[in-house]
Formats: structure tokens, C-alpha cells, sequence
């Protein structure tokens, strides 16, 4: 067991199975999150303006480095249609050391390949 607060996992949740998707590959091809896990659909019971409302949502769960946190709610923020998304941040305290060590090299925040200047 490798002991770490720099990582953290983020839970986001959306309307569309593709848009969860669609968050999924821009957090990890751009570094901002070594992986996402994408679960459901879910059943969410909330209450919204005064009224408790239901819908179906999926879950997207991704791992980062919390230094990245401002960047990937961002990145968030600017794709997701509700006018206050779900982005909870929970700590990981640590995990195998493998695990950790590639959290470390997966979260670089580099643009992705699509993005990079071609030499």
C-alpha cells in the first residue's frame, strides 16, 4: 500500500450515456484524469427548485491528481447541460503502489494527440 492525498476521484453525474462517454475521453485523452468509469443508467431522487424530481442519470467516476481539480471541473462545467452538475471530489488516501505510481503518470494534463503540433 502506497499512502498518497494528492489523488482524489471526482463524481459526476449526467443525463446521456453519450455525453458520459463523450466526458470521459476528453478528462483522459487531455491528462486531466488517468480513467473514467462510466455506471447506469441510475435512478436519482432530488429535489430541484422546491420539488422532488426524478430522472435517470449515469455516473461518471474519474481519477486525477488534485492539483488538476480546477481544470477538470472546467472541462466539466463547459460540456455539461445542467445549470448545477454534480462534481463531488473524494480522497483517495492511497492504493497499491503500482496504481498510485501510474495515477502519477497518467494525469500529466498534456493536450491531447489531435491538439499537439506535429514536429
Amino acid at each position: 500500500m502506497k499512502l498518497s492525498r494528492s489523488f482524489v476521484t471526482v463524481w459526476v453525474t449526467v443525463p446521456r450515456r453519450p455525453l458520459a462517454v463523450k466526458l470521459s475521453r476528453l478528462a483522459v485523452e487531455s491528462g486531466l484524469a488517468a480513467c473514467a468509469q462510466i455506471s447506469g443508467p441510475l435512478e436519482s431522487i432530488y429535489r430541484w427548485q422546491g420539488i422532488v424530481e426524478s430522472a435517470k442519470e449515469w455516473r461518471v467516476v474519474l481519477k486525477t491528481r488534485s492539483r488538476l481539480l480546477p481544470k477538470l471541473e472546467a472541462l466539466v462545467m463547459a460540456h455539461h447541460p445542467y445549470e448545477t452538475p454534480q462534481f463531488v471530489v473524494l480522497p483517495m488516501v492511497g492504493g497499491s503502489a503500482k496504481y498510485v505510481d501510474w495515477l502519477a503518470e497518467s494525469t500529466t494534463a498534456a493536450p491531447p494527440r489531435s491538439l499537439r503540433k506535429r514536429s
